[in-house]
């Protein structure tokens, strides 16, 4: 594969979210106001105690404070619509994306005129317009950009946007491609008392990543950033899975399923098809120096460190980005892999990440 990533950057929204006043939102959208069942909020304490999670970034300033009351917030008494959420990300996506989009072009160097294609990436929100044509005008962007937008895929979709980057590098070694996730997952907060619902409550957020990537390589454009190559992808969607992760549209939100199966999943079938994915392109699992794992919870890590006999220590990138930012869906890779490279950790680097299907991506870089 023919990509090289010059530049990275990601962005946070300003409104932070300690996980226990999180702990205190959920237990007002789940839990009637005329039963408030200790036991159960103490149930959605010690959940969300577990999740690995201490801190997250949301757009909504009413969110980031445990006092705010449901007369004020724009989670009140009753769920928002659909309609509601996605007027709201409208609003809060362009300019997150933007800050995103402006640090990895201040990291790579790359004038504005040399951008041929824009790939965005979402799953949290939808209008066309979109954040594309926002960021083209707010840049501001070539009027011949060529536009590609990966949408509803889910955690593992900034793979699929790196893969549609590096066919565009790959057929025109003039292109030059903005790759931008946004995410705001936090719109779409979930009320009731539903076991998959609650446990997403707990661990998605907002975030953005975005990256400028070309075919030529890291010395022809004049840096040389770690992890920035691309080498292969490859997909696997998981046999008899349809019904362990889904994300749908409905009439409050988009809402989250999520199986208790996925670890076992993971477990079963991940170490035979990774190895056989690894070995065609002449490597072992002892030969990745570095991982991204996307940390869709506790239990995924553990059960990826696990079933692939891991080191932990190889996976505290992903666990300490779970921490700070807790799941942003499709930016956090981009996080993870901008940690790496921080960190100048070896090479090859093995990006991974679930998504709805049961579906797994991966990515090796060097």
């Amino acid at each position: 594969m023919s990509l090289t990533i010059h530049g990275l950057g990601t962005a946070l929204p300003p409104h932070r979210l300690a996980q226990g006043d999180a702990a205190t939102i959920a237990a007002r959208v789940a839990l009637p106001q005329q039963d408030p069942s200790p036991s159960r909020r103490r149930l959605l304490e010690t959940l969300h105690r577990r999740t690995g999670v201490a801190m997250r970034h949301v757009v909504l300033e009413d969110l980031s404070g445990a006092n705010s009351s449901p007369e004020q917030s724009f989670f009140g008494t009753n769920s928002p619509g659909t309609g509601e959420r996605m007027r709201r990300y409208n609003q809060e996506a362009p300019p997150l994306a933007l800050r995103a989009v402006r640090a990895a072009l201040e990291q790579a160097q790359v004038p504005l005129e040399r951008i041929t294609h824009l790939v965005t990436v979402s799953c949290t929100g939808f209008r066309a317009p979109g954040v594309d044509l926002a960021l083209m005008a707010a840049l501001p962007l070539s009027a011949g950009v060529a536009r590609t937008h990966v949408g509803f895929m889910g955690c593992h979709a900034a793979l699929n946007g790196l893969r549609v980057a590096a066919g565009f590098t790959g057929a025109d070694a003039r292109a030059c491609v903005l790759l931008c996730a946004v995410e705001l997952c936090s719109l779409h907060l979930q009320y009731g008392w539903d076991g998959e619902r609650i446990v997403a409550n707990a661990l998605f957020a907002d975030g953005a990543a975005a990256l400028v990537a070309s075919g030529a390589g890291p010395a022809a454009a004049g840096a040389a950033p770690g992890l920035g190559r691309l080498i292969a992808s490859g997909s696997l969607v998981v046999p008899d899975s349809s019904d362990a992760m889904s994300w749908a549209i409905e009439d409050h939100g988009f809402v989250m399923g999520l199986s208790p199966r996925v670890p076992d999943l993971i477990a079963q079938h991940l170490r035979p098809w990774l190895e056989g994915w690894l070995a065609a392109h002449q490597l072992t699992l002892e030969a990745i120096g570095c991982w991204a794992v996307h940390p869709g919870g506790p239990r995924i890590l553990s059960a990826v460190t696990e079933t692939l006999g891991l080191d932990p220590a190889l996976i505290e990138p992903s666990r300490s980005v779970l921490r700070d930012c807790g799941n942003m869906s499709s930016p956090t890779l981009l996080f993870i892999l901008e940690r790496l490279r921080r960190s100048n950790a070896p090479g090859p680097c093995l990006a991974m990440a679930f998504g709805p299907g049961l579906c797994v991506e991966v990515a090796l870089l060097a």
